[in-house]
Order: structure tokens, then sequence, then C-alpha cells
């Protein structure tokens, strides 16, 4: 999955909890929070589909 594909789908998630994403840049890795859960996204063009996944089912979870 491309990296701007899983931005844009954490933002629609949190969006449509009346929430927002909050990114902050760390070394590697984008931090992301959205509302009490706090996740870590690679800084690459192209992300894995199984650790995408796993992004977006720890989002959707909380």
């Amino acid at each position: 999955m491309k990296r701007g594909d899983l931005i844009a789908r954490i933002n629609k998630i949190a969006k449509e909890r009346g929430q927002t994403a909050v990114y902050t840049e760390g070394g590697s890795h984008t931090k992301v929070a959205v509302g009490d859960l706090l996740t870590t996204i690679p800084r690459h063009k192209e992300i894995k589909e199984p650790l995408a996944r796993k992004i977006i089912a720890d989002i959707e979870e909380n």
C-alpha cells in the first residue's frame, strides 16, 4: 500500500469518529495519534500490506 493511501485511510477513520489524526515526524517513522491511540508509520513510499492492515486494524479497534 502506498504511504499516502494509508495516511488518507487513517484520516478518514479519524474523521468518521469526529477526531483528528495528529502526525509527528520522528527519525525514521511518523508517529500518529488518533484520540488516545498512538502508532507509527514507516517512512517508505510503499508499506507492506500486512503492516498496513495491522495499523488500520489497530486504529479501527480504538
